[in-house]
């Protein structure tokens, strides 16, 4: 294996399982040092004075008291104008590891389940995980630890903490209150289909379509994972291209096979839609293996569709079940601006395309804190700490105002302070592994709608293997 390839294979497997790869490179590495005194205005327009941006900041911003996901959420009735009558609400995190972005998702979902009539939680894991989680929340079944435990692995792992189990937990609780009118999970990336989903798939060929069980059980021969789901991440990439190039091509027979079929008179049409989602999620992961790791513009196609992918599961979700869905992510992967080449297009640039203003993006920025990650270097989950948002960075001046945590809308924004949001510049955006050896930007008024800003982070609780 040349240097150049054991450079980039473990960058896009980190960036299929958890996005360490969030967000533009420009620099070198986010000075960490403590706020100095010195005023720093954070924008590129000449004269701008920082005061001008923090007195506009402060006039539009509405206090949050908590991210505690218990108690009142009456400090989150903002959200209501904000969010109107969007489908889709995008959620990101500046870190992965945060307890304080976790906790706050929890409470906005609370919020808009209670407020907006939001049912559906999807998250960056796999179709086939959220299947097995969405039958944890809707029915109770199977054990939540042993479901984490297994399907959180590899870059993904980064989601078995407290925080996630919690909303979930509260998810399943929601459900027993409310059998008829129940929350769902759903998962939407592409990194994993499990074996349960090539069994959905064949099991409902055998039943509807039994002439092509023979073909689909050949084509399917071999290709579902007998192994851990860490393991079988791991190793996939490393089969050789062609292998790789062929399986697509077998999954991706099966996938336009189910597509052709046309359910008989009294046939579950629902379901032969289900299942013909199934094999397309079976077909988005090993398409995206598919592509040469070794080859920055290959790697740089399989960014963007993966984005793409994203997007597209969950505009599918919304359109079979209706459910108006809260999407959490990165927020590299809500925002509607790619500042980095290695990410031509969003998924939240994706979303609005289809869904237009029915697609809402929400971004967390924060001073400082702390986050779990896994060493870029070893692997190892570790708790990191940054103690202060870099000078002149988006964070310093949005720091400035007297709300320590606070909303945002930066729609309502106007004059020199909308162009300040407007205006690219540094910025903390901390993914699935650490020591992150670039410095990101981005203009945070280009990149979403509305901003959650939080003073002080904490690292969450990791549950998982080290």
């Amino acid at each position: 294996m040349t240097r150049r390839k054991a450079v980039i294979i473990p960058s896009v497997l980190l960036s299929l399982g958890a996005v360490a790869l969030a967000t533009p490179a420009v620099g070198d590495a986010l000075d960490t040092s403590p706020r100095t005194s010195a005023s720093h205005s954070g924008t590129s327009t000449p004269g701008q004075r920082t005061a001008d941006v923090v007195d506009a900041i402060e006039r539009h911003a509405h206090p949050l008291r908590t991210t505690d996901p218990g108690g009142s959420l009456r400090d989150l009735a903002a959200l209501d104008r904000m969010v109107k009558d969007a489908e889709v609400v995008g959620l990101g995190e500046a870190t992965h590891g945060s307890r304080d972005f976790f906790r706050m998702k929890h409470r906005v979902f609370r919020h808009l389940v209670e407020e907006k009539g939001f049912r559906t939680f999807s998250l960056e894991v796999s179709w086939s995980t959220g299947l097995r989680l969405n039958d944890y929340v809707l029915d109770g079944e199977g054990d939540l630890r042993k479901i984490a435990d297994e399907e959180f692995q590899g870059s993904y792992r980064i989601w078995n903490n407290r925080d996630y189990i919690e909303l979930i937990e509260w998810m399943r609780d929601h459900n027993r209150q409310h059998p008829r009118d129940k929350v769902q999970f759903m998962g939407n990336d592409m990194g994993w289909a499990g074996p349960e989903l090539y069994e959905k798939v064949t099991d409902e060929v055998a039943r509807a379509y039994p002439r092509l069980l023979k073909r689909v059980t050949a084509l399917y021969r071999g290709l579902a994972p007998t192994t851990d789901a860490g393991t079988y991440a791991a190793e996939y990439p490393k089969l050789p291209l062609a292998e790789r190039q062929e399986r697509a091509e077998r999954t991706g027979k099966v996938y336009e096979l189910l597509r052709e079929q046309r359910p008989g008179p009294g046939a579950d049409r629902r379901q032969h839609l289900w299942t013909v989602q199934h094999a397309r999620a079976i077909h988005q992961m090993a398409k995206g293996f598919s592509l040469d790791l070794t080859d920055e513009k290959q790697v740089t196609e399989m960014m963007r569709m993966r984005d793409q992918v994203m997007a597209e599961n969950v505009a599918w979700w919304h359109r079979h079940t209706g459910d108006r869905t809260l999407l959490s992510a990165h927020n590299t992967h809500v925002s509607y601006d790619s500042f980095d080449e290695r990410y031509p297009k969003t998924q939240g640039a994706f979303l609005r395309d289809t869904l237009g203003r029915k697609y809402v993006s929400v971004g967390f920025s924060f001073y400082k804190g702390s986050f779990k990650a896994f060493g870029t270097d070893d692997d190892v989950m570790r708790t990191y700490r940054v103690d202060a948002a870099k000078p002149g960075s988006n964070e310093e001046t949005l720091d400035k105002a007297r709300q320590d945590d606070y909303l945002l809308d930066m729609r309502t924004v106007r004059g020199a302070a909308r162009d300040w949001l407007n205006t690219s510049r540094v910025t903390w955006n901390i993914g699935a592994g650490w020591p992150d050896p670039v410095t990101y930007e981005s203009a945070p008024g280009r990149a979403h709608d509305v901003l959650i800003h939080l003073n002080d982070v904490e690292a969450t609780e990791y549950l998982g293997k080290p």
